[in-house]
């Protein structure tokens, strides 16, 4: 049986920067301060990684702001509830990432799409101006170009479900950057993309054994780095740019530990 993950996993750098990844995960699953204080971590760095999501698609909201519950922009607040629902979501994304994708869109899209498309794919090229139009409107503001009509992203949405569902010796954070960027690149909402996509990488994370108590503020990393220049690598669909893209998504963990051990030390010094 063919394993295209396992291919991805072994370009260029990439087994390197996923080890790496590897290691700050399990000396972040060390710290002393996990022993007693686990989900006071997680639930933090849910919240640093909702800020970074909607950083990215350009609402940049402060932490205190959000911690006093003031932030309206349903951009942010989108992004609020994708990252809560994660929990109530991750046994479910295995078996029917179907059913996942609609429920995150339906939560991230609220206030942005009219109702009756909340959790439901497009069926015509997305208008919206915070998704893709041609690379050089500004409805495209990380250089993607068109989304792929309705029919061609729904094949490849296909592609997608049967990659969660296949057995595969490549690690979680290869699945993970493969389902971050299939997302963020076809569109198949037409509205929240980015948001869902972030969402559904940090699940696969925590749902496919890298992370399992959603620690790693993963959102945060991405917002550090060329994250627009990554996708448009990965949507040449070269070997060299998917490997970039996946050495990215391994960084982006990297960070999103250093985040979580941030929050971590904070606590620990009281």
């Amino acid at each position: 049986m063919s394993d295209p993950l396992a291919v991805i996993a072994r370009l260029p750098g990439v087994p390197e920067a996923v080890e790496e990844a590897r290691r700050a995960v399990d000396l972040l699953y060390r710290h002393r301060v996990l022993r007693r204080a686990s989900p006071t971590v997680s639930a933090e760095s849910s919240l640093r990684g909702a800020r970074a999501s909607a950083a990215i698609e350009g609402v940049d909201v402060p932490l205190d702001v959000l911690r006093r519950d003031q932030a309206h922009d349903p951009v942010v607040q989108g992004a609020l509830r994708a990252s809560a629902e994660l929990g109530r979501l991750g046994p479910t994304w295995r078996k029917a990432p179907r059913q996942v994708l609609a429920r995150l869109h339906t939560v991230a899209a609220a206030g942005l799409a009219d109702a009756a498309g909340l959790g439901r794919p497009r069926t015509e090229a997305p208008d919206s101006p915070r998704t893709g139009r041609a690379a050089d409107e500004p409805g495209d503001p990380l250089g993607l170009g068109p989304a792929p009509d309705a029919k061609d992203t729904g094949a490849r949405m296909e592609g997608l479900f049967e990659l969660l569902a296949t057995p595969t010796k490549a690690p979680a954070i290869v699945l993970a950057a493969v389902v971050h960027a299939e997302l963020a690149v076809l569109r198949p909402f037409g509205t929240a993309d980015g948001v869902v996509a972030r969402a559904a990488e940090r699940l696969t994370l925590v749902e496919y054994g890298l992370d399992p108590k959603s620690l790693a503020a993963v959102e945060v990393g991405h917002l550090e780095l060329p994250y627009g220049e990554g996708l448009r690598a990965y949507l040449t669909g070269t070997s060299e740019g998917v490997a970039q893209w996946v050495r990215q998504c391994a960084s982006a963990v990297t960070l999103g530990v250093r985040e979580a051990t941030a929050i971590c030390e904070a606590l620990q010094r009281g």
